[in-house]
């Protein structure tokens, strides 16, 4: 393993690539990456990438939005089938078609999203922003949000805006069970529940904190608790428990009896640190986007981009 990393490292300076992974990647991933964070942080290093490759350990969504902020540069994925079950659940003929009946709606849609999709809308958000883009829009000009509903109804809740949703959601975050998490809190009392807003209500109106990956860690680096029950994809663990090594980090659990008592996405997971490697090595799977989506998909993004400044 260590050996593999070397290499990796050795690869990546040689072919003057940088390594983007996301917070739920496993932890040998992140432990070789440039840069590891949410989907904004993301989005906003990719912006200001120096290097000829752009290697994504993430899903295929975070990638196209890699490339839709750098056409000329070569962005590859380790594993083309590192899809996204939110992202699946908005396919872009019944989206257009789904548009169509609202006219006049501005349409705000979540970045984990296809570029197509992203191509129908005005603008952008991550659950880091979200709340602050809604916001943004004029209280009369009417809203459809897509593809999370769990992020809408939440959205709805800190805005009072009656946003349109689409139907959509991340099984990861609705696999997390209400009962089960009663019951490690009743076994950890102090402990301080945080969670992701891709998160079923139930879940949410336990949490003392909810907010996005970054958030998440940011909260728990600030609070002086020392135990926490973490609702979102196990991955975030490992770099949270880097920067708070001192406190007790509890996944909180899925409804689904599994080896790990937590939430995993077998997508995030479908990247492996050999997958890494040979994707350097052989600078593929190469992902593209056709320039028309592209130029379309863009102008959202960088909307979202400005106003997160």
């Amino acid at each position: 393993m260590k050996n593999l990393k070397e290499q990796i490292i050795e690869l990546k300076k040689e072919k003057k690539a940088v390594i983007l992974a996301h917070y739920y990647q496993e932890a040998a991933i992140q432990d070789v990456a440039d840069y590891v964070g949410d989907s904004l942080g993301l989005s906003q290093e990719a912006m200001n990438v120096e290097a000829d490759i752009i290697v994504f350990a993430g899903v295929h969504f975070m990638a196209e939005t890699a490339k839709i902020l750098n056409p000329d540069k070569k962005v590859i994925l380790p594993d083309l089938k590192a899809g996204c079950s939110l992202a699946e659940s908005c396919p872009p003929d019944l989206f257009k078609d789904f548009v169509a009946k609202h006219p006049n709606h501005i349409v705000i849609t979540y970045v984990n999203c296809s570029a197509e999709i992203k191509a129908l809308s005005d603008i952008v958000c991550t659950s880091s922003n979200a709340v602050k883009i809604v916001e943004s829009i004029p209280k009369d000009v009417p809203i459809i949000f897509a593809p999370d509903k769990n992020l809408g109804k939440y959205i709805i809740s800190k805005t009072g805006r009656n946003m349109v949703l689409w139907d959509g959601s991340c099984v990861v975050h609705e696999a997390f069970s209400l009962d089960k998490l009663i019951e490690v809190h009743k076994l950890h009392p102090n402990a301080t529940i945080i969670a992701h807003p891709e998160s079923e209500t139930p879940i949410l109106e336990t949490a003392s904190y909810i907010g996005s990956t970054a958030g998440m860690i940011n909260y728990v680096k600030s609070n002086s608790n020392d135990q926490f029950i973490v609702a979102t994809e196990v991955g975030i663990l490992h770099k949270m428990q880097q920067l708070v090594p001192d406190k007790t980090l509890i996944p909180a659990p899925a409804k689904e009896d599994n080896t790990c008592a937590c939430s995993e996405c077998g997508y995030m997971k479908m990247n492996t640190l050999q997958k890494l490697y040979d994707c350097l090595i052989n600078e593929s799977p190469e992902i593209n986007v056709r320039e028309d989506i592209r130029t379309k998909a863009l102008i959202p993004i960088e909307r979202m981009l400005e106003l997160s400044k």
